[in-house]
Formats: structure tokens, sequence, C-alpha cells
């Protein structure tokens, strides 16, 4: 066999996702949406990664006067599409808005909710949340931290480690190592 390029590329076990990366089939067109809470630099570099991977974005913030050209923006979640295909990601924890906007996006019962933040600070959703009389239940289904485990740092970082981790759910996979993932299964 020649050097990969110079012919085409021969697997005696090729399967779909292997034949999507050598460009011999097309990659499956899938009708998903983000919606980004609030204009924030983590919201437009989140949107920016989301479009290379095929979601539509939109940016849910009602400060209308935050810039988050050339994105969609809506200023409220009736009017964000929210449904069965769409994962909500809230990129600022601080935001005085943020107990109504969660909740309100959760009357909407989006495929996925998530907001930005760490282990080492609380989780002010859940009291803005129980404040506003909503239901154990449905705050259970807000998740934080969210994204993969990659030392993210800047906005650019934190939006690659959120939508790595939203296709990882997506495909029902846990996000880790191929190394690591082949080691568990030797009982390494």
């Amino acid at each position: 066999m020649t050097a990969h390029g110079d012919h085409p590329h021969e697997h005696p076990h090729r399967d779909l996702a292997c034949a999507i990366a050598h460009g011999d089939a097309p990659a499956p067109v899938e009708d998903r949406r983000l919606v980004a809470v609030f204009a924030s630099p983590v919201a437009m570099e989140l949107a920016h990664v989301a479009q290379h991977v095929g979601y539509q974005v939109v940016v849910l913030d009602p400060d209308l006067s935050r810039s988050c050209d050339p994105l969609a923006r809506v200023p409220d979640a009736g009017s964000a599409g929210l449904d069965a295909r769409t994962d909500v990601v809230v990129t600022d924890h601080d935001r005085a808005e943020l107990g109504d906007l969660l909740a309100d996006v959760l009357r909407y019962s989006p495929r996925w909710i998530g907001v930005m933040g760490s282990l080492r600070h609380t989780a002010p959703h859940v009291a803005a949340l129980r404040d506003r009389g909503v239901p154990e239940e449905a705050i259970a289904r807000v998740h934080r931290p969210i994204g993969l485990d990659i030392g993210s740092q800047t906005p650019a970082e934190i939006a690659v480690s959120t939508v790595a981790g939203l296709l990882a759910d997506r495909n029902q996979r846990a996000g880790g190592t191929y190394t690591s993932a082949l080691q568990r299964a030797a009982g390494s």
C-alpha cells in the first residue's frame, strides 16, 4: 500500500465514520440547534465552534445592547425555538437575569441545558431556580460544570471543551481519550 494520499486509503473493516473522514461518504446532516444564553466572549467563540460541527446557533440575551454580530439574537426563551433538538448553554452565571431565563428555558424542555461554572464555586442557578418555585427534578436537568475537562482557560478553549462535551453527550460517549477507553476495556 502506498502513502496516505497517493491512492485511496483501504481499510478491510471500514466503517461509516472512517468513510466520512476520508471523504468517501457524505457527512450526515443533523438538525441540531445551540442556544447560547447571554452575549459574552465565550458565547461568540461557542457559536463559532458549534457552527463548524453543524449546529444552528442563536444567542439569547434580553439586553439587546450587547453585541453578538453577526449571530441571530433573540430576547427571550419563547423566541429561541427551544425543542428536543436544542442544546442550551448559559455562558455567564453572574447575570441578574439568570434565574428568570433558566426558569423560562426549562418550560420548553430542550434536549440539554448547562451552565458554565467551576466546581470550586457555588452554583447560583440552583438558589435562583428554587426562589422561583422551580421543582427539584427540573433543577436537576441543568448540568454544571459543563464540557470536557481539558484545562480550558480562554473563551476559545472553553468553547471547544463545551462543544466536545455536547457532541459526546449526543453520541452517548464519556468524552475521554481513546487510550484510556482502550485501557479500561483491557482491564488496565
